[in-house]
């Protein structure tokens, strides 16, 4: 008798993204007797996810028992999917993340794939991503594939495949966000817009819009120009296909760290930006929402689980990538994306072992990836100037290199758009101190780092700096004023839909 398929949630304490990621697969009836693990290494978490979770498979008689468990192999064990979600260090790592660099006025909104957070976010999540293949090859199925939502995404793709021995693709939902925006600009309904996307996470290029038949690429501008919302929204977006002549996926908060052009003075960053909602460029923004989002959740956990489940079924999917490539992967219906894999010659003139998300095509055969062909020149080098910065960081946490990773801070465009040499060497110092829990491979690394410090500080910082645009976390009182609000950002903290209105620094 042949055993269910098992699908395996590793960082399933994300308990929003995992609950609408069971949503998503439950849209599918073939997957209706299959066998689901959820590991977090945070019970808490984890019992309040299954709860959640099994109320809903309850709720839809569907006949599934969720696993839980906080042992990682365990929840592996023959599984052929394994979807990972996983924050390495938490939110405590976060805040060093965000905070830290601020002291030598590196400005950041979010923090999770390039720049000075990022590029400690990989350290600490390729240690995590290279155990959690090594325990994939050794009891999970042979063909297993790793579906990659954790950040930094690119960085944790390219670790899983090249170092990991673990066939990975990397999933995130940016492109389809830009491409609701350009169907926004152009007042048109979403499903009537057709696009190619080409480029590495978060700076992916929409390299052709069109709508039936006619090519619309050229008009994008002046439609975002015009438009009365998304005009304040996406500055530096919009600044960029000024300058570059492409619409790029990442939101404007998330764009304007990565490039040394937006963010390296503070008296400027507010022409930049709009904070009417964290994800268009508010310092720390994200961090923010998140640590709300958590507070809010472990108080108010008993009012939701008061709250009706939620209905399954292929009209409540959503347009994460996950479902849908295990749906054609093992039915046969194709299914069409942009994923982040292995470039292996898709864009030409980006190097071959880098992550790029491209589109591509998902059915029995696997995930086949097309020929994109050349980058724009500009496109390109904006993206090669990440792909360096990219391979530095993967490197220097397999090796535990903290020469490399200083090096790569300074190849960071924004890092070294604000801070000089011994700034940098100051900075890594404090960060590899501050994560000494989540680095056990740094530790010659982090006792010299101590010692420096303990010495004093030879470079000055800037003590008590909250950054150009730093908005206040909200208690849990002050959330209870916008119920509905708070409900959503603690649900889906990644996603800023919706703009609520806008806040006052």
């Amino acid at each position: 008798m042949t055993a269910p398929l098992k699908i395996a949630f590793i960082g399933a304490g994300s308990i929003g993204f995992t609950r609408g990621l069971l949503r998503d697969l439950m849209g599918v009836p073939e997957f209706h007797r299959i066998d689901i693990a959820f590991m977090d290494i945070a019970q808490a978490n984890l019992d309040m996810s299954v709860k959640l979770c099994q109320r809903d498979l309850d709720h839809n008689r569907i006949p599934i028992r969720i696993q839980p468990t906080t042992n990682r192999r365990e929840a592996l064990h023959g599984a052929k999917y394994v979807f990972c979600t996983v924050r390495h260090g938490g939110l405590e790592a976060f805040q060093s993340d965000i905070d830290i660099p601020l002291r030598y006025g590196v400005d950041q909104c979010v923090g999770d794939t390039l720049c000075a957070g990022g590029l400690m976010y990989a350290q600490r999540g390729v240690h995590f991503m290279l155990d959690l293949c090594k325990d994939i090859r050794e009891v999970a199925d042979p063909g297993a594939l790793l579906l990659n939502y954790a950040n930094p995404m690119a960085m944790m793709t390219w670790a899983a495949n090249e170092f990991g021995g673990v066939n990975c693709v990397g999933l995130c939902h940016g492109v389809q966000g830009g491409h609701r925006q350009i169907a926004m600009a152009l007042g048109l309904e979403q499903k009537e817009v057709d696009i190619i996307c080409a480029g590495i996470n978060h700076q992916t290029w929409y390299l052709s819009v069109k709508h039936r038949g006619e090519d619309l690429t050229g008009k994008i501008l002046e439609a975002f120009e015009k438009h009365p919302e998304l005009s304040k929204t996406e500055k530096v977006r919009i600044d960029m296909m000024r300058r570059f002549g492409f619409y790029s996926t990442e939101s404007n908060g998330h764009l304007s760290e990565y490039l040394p052009w937006y963010r390296k003075r503070p008296d400027e960053i507010a022409r930049w930006i709009d904070l009417g909602s964290w994800i268009n460029g508010e310092t720390g923004g994200y961090l923010r929402v998140c640590t709300e989002g958590r507070h809010w959740f472990e108080t108010e956990f008993p009012q939701w689980m008061a709250e009706p489940p939620k209905d399954f079924g292929a009209q409540h999917r959503g347009h994460e990538h996950g479902s849908y490539i295990i749906e054609a992967l093992e039915t046969g219906r194709v299914y069409r994306g942009h994923f982040n894999r292995v470039n292996r010659g898709a864009i030409s003139n980006l190097p071959d072992d880098a992550v790029v998300e491209v589109p591509g095509y998902v059915d029995r055969n696997g995930i086949s990836i097309p020929l994109v062909g050349e980058l724009p020149l500009g496109a390109a080098a904006v993206c090669n100037a990440s792909i360096s910065v990219q391979r530095m960081g993967v490197r220097a946490a397999v090796r535990a290199d903290d020469l490399l990773l200083r090096q790569a801070m300074m190849m960071d465009p924004l890092v070294g758009a604000v801070c000089n040499p011994p700034e940098i060497w100051q900075m890594v110092d404090e960060l590899l101190v501050a994560q000494e829990a989540w680095l056990p491979q740094y530790g010659k690394a982090v006792q010299a780092a101590k010692a420096r410090l303990a010495r004093g500080l030879t470079v000055p910082v800037r003590e008590g700096y909250a950054g150009a645009a730093r908005l206040k976390t909200k208690t849990v009182e002050e959330m209870r004023v916008n119920r509905d609000a708070a409900n959503k950002q603690a649900g889906e903290s990644d996603k800023a839909q919706e703009r609520p209105p806008a806040a006052k620094v």
